[in-house]
């Protein structure tokens, strides 16, 4: 049975898995780290965050002018929607002419608009280039993992495909297992096991790198078949890391595959072609798809 869910627990969802991790005595959105919560939102989240703070900077300024009737010119008394559009035109620094500070005070609010504008301006410009210039890695990832026989012993496969047109070069990858497990004490608890890979590191990475471990006697995973596997709520961590020359950086992703996404006795379909001139042609779009191993063939990494 579930248990439920603590009052106030955040959820860390992973890629390509229902797999989440809950927190509690953590806040979703950590105001004391603005700088955090702007590059880490979501794009639409972004953009409604940066909308609404301007509108409570406008909103704000605009109730200071009506505090003080006549400090700006052609603003009548209770003319919100005036004001608010003055308050626009100021943190703008536009200024159309139509109105004005009149008074010391409009001229002391109104340079404080400004000087907020400034900055808000600076600071929004700002993270818009970190968020634009954020390196993303565009590493597509089979839906599935298999499980088959390779050369003569079985073996774990994950197959991933570079999705860019540009080379990435130094590419790494490491794997885990998550398996739950019992201490002598009764007790259970969750432990990532590092699975070791036959090739973990590729020099350059231009299509497709299938990723296996050999499940032999030291293996983690030596004693899990289909069943047990769906028993142990076992959970598979790929992550990988490259350079794109392109953008002179070091890109990074993380996949994770559930119980429901390790297949036995299947294998990947080719998704590589060699046409008459000899030249190699992949079809990233096949990554994922899988198929049955025959009885008396090999896995195919390709």
């Amino acid at each position: 049975m579930n248990k439920p869910e603590p009052p106030g627990a955040r959820r860390l969802q992973v890629q390509g898995s229902p797999f989440e991790v809950r927190k509690t005595g953590v806040a979703r959105f950590d105001l004391s780290d603005p700088y955090h919560l702007a590059v880490s939102l979501s794009w639409p989240g972004f953009i409604a965050m940066a909308m609404g703070l301007m509108a409570v900077i406008n909103l704000a300024f605009a109730a200071l002018y009506l505090l003080e009737p006549g400090s700006v010119t052609n603003l009548a008394a209770g003319d919100v929607l005036g004001a608010m559009f003055f308050s626009i035109e100021t943190l703008a620094t536009v200024g159309y002419g139509e109105m004005a500070p009149a008074t010391d005070y409009g001229h002391t609010v109104a340079a404080a608009e400004i000087v907020t504008g400034m900055a808000f301006t600076a600071i929004l410009t700002g993270i818009l280039f970190v968020r634009f210039s954020r390196p993303k890695a565009r590493i597509l990832f089979a839906e599935n993992a298999v499980v088959a026989r390779h050369n003569g012993r079985q073996t774990l496969m994950i197959r991933i495909a570079n999705g860019r047109m540009t080379q990435l070069t130094n590419a790494s990858a490491k794997l885990g297992v998550l398996l739950v497990e019992t201490s002598l004490e009764g007790q259970m608890f969750r432990r990532i096991h590092d699975l070791k890979l036959e090739r973990p590191t590729l020099q350059m990475f231009p299509l497709t790198w299938t990723l296996m471990h050999v499940i032999d006697d030291t293996s983690p995973l030596a004693d899990l078949g289909p069943d047990r596997v769906k028993a142990q709520d076992a959970r598979l961590f790929l992550s990988v890391s490259a350079r794109d020359r392109s953008i002179g950086a070091e890109v990074q992703d993380l996949y994770a595959y559930d119980r429901d996404h390790v297949v036995f006795g299947h294998r990947y379909a080719d998704a590589l072609t060699v046409d008459a001139a000899g030249r190699t042609l992949a079809d990233v779009s096949r990554v994922g798809e899988i198929e049955p191993q025959p009885a008396t063939g090999g896995a195919n990494p390709g």
